[in-house]
C-alpha cells in the first residue's frame, strides 16, 4: 500500500507544529496518559486508523499497557480490565468520535459520567484530546497513511 500524499499536517507550514502543541496541552490537564493512550486507541479504532492502530498500542505496552488490556479495548464494555473513570473517557470517546450516530451525538448521561470522574481541566483536556486524535486519524485515512510508518 502507498500512501497517496505525505500527511497534510507535514505539507502545510506550521501544522505540524500546531497539531503536536495541541496534543501536548492535553496532556498536561490532569487525565492520566495511559487513559489517554486508551482513548486514542479507541477513536482510531473506530475511524479505521491503521497507523495509529498499529502505533498507539506500541507506545501504550512502552507505558506499562497490558496485553489483556490492549486485546479487549474494542470490547472494553464487557472486559473487567477497565476503571469507572477509564470507561468514563471511553464512552464520551466513543460519543464524540461517533457524532453522526445519534440524534442527540453526545448524551447527557454519558457527559454526566465522566463529568463525575473527572475536573473541569481534566475533561476539557479529555475532550481536546479525543478531538485531536480524530484530527490526526482524519488526516492519516483521507490520505492513506500506511501502517508501520509511525514512531515505533
Amino acid at each position: 500500500m502507498q500512501p497517496r500524499m505525505k500527511n497534510p499536517a507535514m505539507i502545510v507550514p506550521d501544522a505540524m507544529q500546531a497539531l503536536l502543541a495541541l496534543g501536548a496541552s492535553a496532556e498536561k490537564g490532569g487525565v492520566p496518559s495511559r487513559t489517554l493512550g486508551l482513548v486514542h486507541l479507541r477513536a482510531s479504532q473506530i475511524n479505521g486508523c491503521s497507523l495509529c492502530v498499529d502505533m498507539h498500542p506500541r507506545i501504550l505496552k512502552k507505558a506499562g499497557e497490558t496485553d489483556e488490556r490492549l486485546f479487549a479495548l474494542a470490547a472494553w464494555r464487557d472486559a473487567p480490565y477497565f476503571t469507572d473513570a477509564e470507561r468514563a473517557a471511553l464512552a464520551l470517546t466513543e460519543a464524540i468520535t461517533r457524532l453522526s450516530d445519534r440524534a442527540d451525538p453526545v448524551p447527557d448521561e454519558i457527559w454526566r459520567e465522566a463529568a463525575r470522574h473527572y475536573s473541569e481541566a481534566a475533561l476539557a483536556a479529555l475532550v481536546l484530546s479525543i478531538a485531536t486524535i480524530n484530527v490526526w486519524n482524519r488526516l492519516n485515512v483521507a490520505t492513506r497513511q500506511v501502517a508501520g510508518s509511525g514512531p515505533r
